[in-house]
């Protein structure tokens, strides 16, 4: 409780004091009995009550997020131009009073949701777009009045201020909806409408005492039709992202299928390639071998006989020939 509603609350009680004392004299003095000091205590208590009744009209307290405008009947224009500070402050009593406005944020929601808004039932915005669709805009509006400009939100709109952003909210965003498509208010574009809604609030609030805190844009809600045929071309799209998917899969196993016949290809021709070169390793290796042989029989023609002869009987060490044998063998000079 402020303390000026401690004052005026103390004023009545005295007033209320002295009616009583003042009856209950006269109760008294009709029944021929008079109250000691009656009319001390009577003055006493129109006193203080009149005190406390010029204290009440004329003390006022004015809370840090307020601001006061002093009706006057004194003023010339009949108000002060400059708007009561946060404290206890005073003013003529009886021909001046004060109205006080909160400067802290306020918001003001219009909601197809019944309980939502700030007016009961469905209270969001019927738009409609460029291309001719119609939708339900749910939108809050986060505002305060300005500090500077209290006196003027006083004289333009009392308290009423709140009417001004209902208005100029539902105008400003059926005119912004007007130039985006449908499409574009539920893509990136939504961020568009959203600053150009946030521009004409600023200007149009700032023209009246009031500042745009924020405006948020709660919900779209499109009509029933745009709804089904939204539905329905989603689903299009997913059956078709599906199918892409599909053939998409197809590709990739034919693609595996083609590389691992590739790797088998390049796998059989790197065999064969080794094969032959093993083939052609082995031909050259007998080749050699054969040439050293035959450069061995040249050097020494009489090896052959002696690989003939051990070749015929590998244990025999000599061998006993008829005279008339057509086979006359030397045997190498180094065989025993």
């Amino acid at each position: 409780m402020r303390i000026t509603d401690l004052i005026t609350v103390l004023s009545v009680i005295l007033w209320l004091a002295v009616l009583g004392v003042v009856i209950l004299s006269s109760v008294q003095a009709a029944r021929g009995q008079k109250i000691k000091n009656a009319r001390m205590i009577t003055i006493i208590l129109a006193v203080g009550a009149l005190v406390t009744t010029v204290l009440s009209a004329g003390l006022v307290f004015v809370e840090p997020e307020e601001r006061g405008v002093v009706i006057s009947a004194l003023a010339p224009k009949g108000y002060r131009e400059e708007a009561l500070q946060p404290g206890l402050r005073w003013v003529m009593p009886f021909v001046e009073r004060v109205e006080l406005y909160p400067i802290s944020r306020q918001a003001y929601t219009m909601s197809i949701a019944t309980n939502e808004g700030a007016i009961k039932g469905d209270d969001s915005i019927t738009a409609r777009t460029s291309d001719g669709q119609e939708i339900f805009v749910d939108a809050s509006v986060i505002y305060q009045i300005d500090p500077e400009k209290v006196v003027d939100v006083h004289i333009l709109w009392q308290d009423r201020y709140s009417d001004l952003v209902r208005a100029q909210a539902r105008g400003i965003i059926r005119d912004a909806v007007s130039q985006f498509g449908v499409e574009d208010v539920v893509t990136d574009k939504r961020f568009e409408l959203v600053d150009f809604i946030n521009k004409n609030m600023t200007t149009k609030l700032e023209e009246n005492g009031l500042i745009l805190v924020d405006f948020v844009l709660r919900n779209i809600t499109f009509s029933d039709e745009y709804a089904a045929s939204v539905e329905q071309k989603q689903i299009a799209e997913q059956l078709a992202k599906q199918a892409a998917f599909v053939v998409e899969q197809r590709k990739q196993e034919a693609q595996q299928a083609v590389e691992t016949s590739k790797g088998a290809a390049e796998a059989a021709v790197i065999a064969a390639e080794g094969n032959a070169k093993a083939r052609m390793i082995e031909a050259q290796a007998e080749a050699d071998a054969l040439k050293l042989i035959q450069d061995a029989i040249a050097n020494n023609p009489e090896l052959l006989t002696y690989q003939y002869i051990t070749k015929l009987a590998p244990n025999i060490n000599t061998m006993l020939l008829p005279s008339e044998s057509p086979f006359v063998f030397q045997l190498p000079q180094n065989v025993q």
